[in-house]
């Protein structure tokens, strides 16, 4: 006969094994916290539970088309084989043409790679996703072109953070805060007019600042991607959205 379960005894192996415990270390804290004994069969059978809904929520059916996908990797600690290692998260953060978000996916690998990447959005396409507008990433090498083997018809543009992170790098570190400002209201403008303008003002305020040059240097060359999507009046022409802007998974 299985032990008895209760509730709060489930909510406290599920946050035990989110930490990366193992059984025998939950077992362990169980024991010294509630002075009783849970058997490594009962500490699975939650577990596997948990790993059942997860696995149903990881394949369920997608959208067939969206307006926009975030694609980033975030590095986190994590358990895996026995030790604690930082691992590359994949996510992919679907927003439909009202606005709604829905993560769409999570995956775990080594390292953050474009071949990896374009098995993830294969697997995207096998769940239902036809289209995107917009696959917003980073500088990733060979990752446009992955996105292009899966979904030829998708604008790639690069994040607006990671620009002016990129950019960031050239700058000292007393003028970082006022750079990234004024770098913004380039990014922040409404067409590519006032992007090109706001681009010059900021050439003229710092090209011969200390470490400025490079600065201009690496913002000159993230302006060309300005954001551009069909419809915009004019072929090719370019329009605000309400998903220009970008707070990076």
């Amino acid at each position: 006969m299985g032990q008895r379960r209760w509730p709060e005894l489930d909510g406290q192996i599920l946050s035990l094994y989110a930490m990366g415990l193992t059984t025998r270390e939950i077992r362990g804290h169980l024991e010294e916290i509630y002075h009783t004994e849970v058997s490594p069969a009962l500490i699975s059978e939650v577990t596997d539970e948990v790993t059942d809904l997860v696995r149903a929520w990881q394949n369920r059916p997608l959208e067939p088309f969206y307006g926009v996908v975030f694609l980033d990797a975030l590095y986190v600690k994590m358990r895996h084989e026995g030790r604690v290692e930082n691992r590359a998260v994949y996510v992919a953060l679907g927003v439909d043409l009202d606005g709604r978000k829905d993560v769409l996916g999570l995956w775990t690998s080594a390292n953050e790679g474009a071949k990896f990447w374009l098995g993830v959005l294969t697997e995207l396409r096998n769940r239902g996703v036809r289209d995107t507008y917009l696959a917003w990433v980073d500088g990733l090498k060979g990752f446009p072109q992955a996105i292009e083997t899966v979904f030829p018809k998708t604008k790639v543009q690069l994040c607006i953070v990671h620009m002016i992170r990129a950019s960031l790098n050239y700058v000292p570190w007393q003028d970082r805060r006022k750079v990234a400002a004024d770098l913004k209201n380039g990014y922040r403008a409404a067409t590519a007019e006032e992007a090109k303008r706001q681009l010059d003002e900021f050439e003229a305020t710092w090209k011969k600042a200390s470490g400025g040059g490079a600065a201009v240097a690496g913002a000159v060359g993230a302006g060309g991607a300005i954001l551009r999507v069909p419809g915009g009046g004019a072929e090719g022409g370019t329009r605000p959205t309400r998903w220009s802007r970008c707070s990076c998974i």
